[in-house]
């Protein structure tokens, strides 16, 4: 198994070396290598089997490094960086000369952001670079939002992860695209966007994918974050109809649920949600996670969550994480 300590020298020591280390921020864990070397960028995409053509976000200190990564800096970038930095915010710019291909996956853009946590801000203060940084798990896989969850997933073959604890936010940063005529909402995340709209005094122009298309952006596949048990998503009576479907017929399933059922569903294991969107975005990557070990399951049944500005994110991962909507 890795070692799992707070320990910022020896992190320090692996990523000079062209090692790879997973780290906490607020949102997911990542796993990191320096972004300035190619051939260690490079062991990022060989452990989480991501394609190389996939971009990784470039984790920063804070806005003192972002010219050091992009260049035509708009306005915007300056407003927003300054508003919400340290914090999960990823801003997608025109790249820098010097930054790698293996970091852009050959693109012109680069995705940039400052994570709050305080163990990896103190290690990105210290490292003085930047580090490429996507989230630390198999590609499309659940994210993980604790330590365990990272050394689950790769066990001996990642030297070493820095314990920030559980991640506070738990799903991934809010990313804005500022290389247009107007700033992109590409991903929804921790910042809302109303917070956003409000520092730049306009609407952000929200994703379209034929708009975007030719973009890569991490985490916009159509599936990703996704439980290796097939994720059944659809409204809290077409899951119960499931779950006792499938129960006579003899499988285990695990019913996900945020409003109250309809009555007791004999046989079947049964989760409550939390009630609100920063709660259920605290805890879904840790509850799919939760579900999916052991092949316990034939499948995972969830209440479709609710609808509003808040639930964004929330309803962003479960659409690429859901097999099947019911």
């Amino acid at each position: 198994m890795p070692n799992i300590s707070t320990d910022l020298d020896h992190a320090l020591a692996l990523l000079r070396a062209g090692e790879l280390v997973g780290i906490p921020t607020e949102t997911v864990y990542g796993l990191a290598a320096d972004a300035s070397r190619p051939e260690a960028v490079a062991k990022i995409f060989a452990l989480k089997g991501r394609p190389s053509d996939h971009p990784v976000i470039v984790h920063i200190a804070g806005q003192a490094q972002l010219s050091q990564w992009a260049r035509d800096i708009p306005d915007a970038a300056w407003k927003l960086a300054e508003a919400f930095w340290p914090g999960s915010l990823t801003l997608i710019l025109h790249r820098a000369a010097q930054v790698s291909d293996a970091v852009t996956g050959g693109q012109d853009t680069v995705g940039i952001r400052a994570p709050a946590h305080p163990l990896t801000h103190a290690l990105l203060e210290r490292f003085g670079g930047g580090l490429a940084a996507p989230s630390a798990n198999q590609f499309g896989h659940v994210s993980p939002t604790t330590a365990q969850h990272v050394a689950s997933e790769f066990g001996a073959r990642l030297g070493l992860i820095l314990d920030g604890g559980p991640c506070q936010v738990g799903v991934e940063s809010t990313i804005v695209g500022l290389t247009g005529e107007r700033p992109t909402l590409l991903r929804p995340g921790g910042i809302a966007a109303e917070a956003i709209e409000a520092v730049l005094g306009m609407p952000l122009i929200h994703h379209q994918k034929p708009a975007t298309a030719q973009m890569r952006v991490s985490g916009l596949l159509d599936s990703h974050y996704a439980p290796r048990t097939p994720l059944l998503v659809g409204p809290l009576l077409a899951i119960e109809n499931e779950a006792y479907r499938r129960f006579e017929a003899g499988q285990s399933v695990a019913l996900l649920h945020h409003s109250p059922l309809h009555g007791t569903v004999c046989g079947v294991d049964s989760h409550q949600m939390p009630l609100d969107a920063a709660g259920y975005a605290r805890a879904l990557y840790a509850t799919l996670r939760q579900f999916d070990t052991g092949q316990r399951f034939a499948a995972l049944l969830l209440e479709t969550p609710p609808d509003g500005n808040d639930w964004l994110a929330v309803n962003d991962r479960v659409k690429r994480a859901a097999s099947q909507w019911l």
